[in-house]
């Protein structure tokens, strides 16, 4: 019933994707956050994903739910100039790593020597049928640029725990380094061109280069993640975050302190990626401001500021 999102759909052609949000927090593929009886929860995901294919903008012939099961990963080609290979990183994805009542449910921090399970070269974020699906059309795209649509943070990051030990979140692909390293190899082997990938859920904008070994200083980029932030939900707290940068030097642009949305300008010979800040959700007059430009030339992998 909102009238801005009804215009949004009625002029702008959207193409969606899905997160946890849709059925439960941080749910992982038939396992809920909340240690859930299988069945009950399996019931409530197959009204929420019905719900979904009925509101969401999708093609009927592939995403017509059959039970808690729909199909939504797809891809899309406009000309030869972008493919948009657009995954689906909560239906199939394996079980969180470490998950264990009362509170491991869910996204929670683990270390490595406390959870040595995140490493599991066997988990996958997106299953293995959706990733065959994805490194085929990668490998076969003759697009300018390709661009993986997803929704979570992709590059890696460290954290510190409250014993300020190495940390990584379970939730996004931090835990699933396995499967992350298996979709760069391929990106690289294949020789993609001009692979970006997109992403969201961490209500922040962020710009990082994307590489196999963020250990070595000298280990190439191989993708470029932009990361949208929320429209209106609260972000993290900026100070936290802010003081992980120094771990992450891939970690190019990192804000939460403004909500907005990323618009992105797409040529041959360059993509432009503007950060657009709204100066106050609540009013509908407010005014809206570019925080950062970057741009990524053709041939180019990482982000420069624009």
């Amino acid at each position: 019933l909102d009238t801005d999102l009804q215009r949004l759909h009625a002029e702008i052609t959207a193409i969606a994707t899905w997160d946890d949000h849709e059925v439960q927090n941080d749910y992982a593929g038939e396992w809920s956050p909340t240690f859930d009886d299988p069945h009950k929860f399996l019931a409530r995901r197959t009204a929420a994903y019905r719900a979904f294919y009925e509101h969401m903008p999708l093609r009927p012939s592939l995403s017509r739910p059959e039970g808690a099961s729909m199909r939504i990963y797809d891809r899309f080609d406009v000309g030869n100039l972008v493919r948009f290979s657009v995954i689906d990183g909560r239906q199939y994805r394996s079980r969180e790593a470490c998950y264990a009542p009362p509170n491991r449910g869910g996204g929670h921090q683990e270390t490595d020597s406390a959870c040595p399970e995140r490493r599991d070269p066997s988990r996958s974020m997106i299953g293995a049928t959706q990733e065959s699906w994805l490194y085929d059309g990668l490998a076969q795209s003759k697009a300018c640029w390709n661009v993986l649509a997803q929704d979570v943070l992709m590059a890696e990051l460290k954290e510190r725990n409250a014993n300020r030990e190495i940390a990584y979140w379970t939730d996004d692909w931090n835990g699933y380094p396995a499967n992350r390293a298996r979709l760069l190899g391929h990106i690289q082997e294949s020789r993609v061109t001009n692979p970006v990938v997109i992403g969201g859920d961490i209500h922040s904008f962020w710009t990082n280069d994307l590489k196999i070994d963020v250990n070595d200083s000298r280990a190439p980029i191989i993708a470029t993640e932009f990361v949208g932030t929320s429209v209106t939900s609260y972000p993290p707290p900026y100070e936290l975050f802010a003081a992980m940068l120094p771990d992450n030097p891939h970690v190019r642009f990192f804000d939460s302190r403004q909500r907005g949305y990323a618009s992105v300008e797409l040529m041959p010979e360059r993509m432009i990626t503007r950060y657009r800040a709204v100066s106050d959700v609540k009013d509908p007059d407010a005014s809206v401001s570019t925080l950062k430009t970057f741009v990524v030339e053709n041939g180019k992998p990482g982000a420069v500021t624009g």
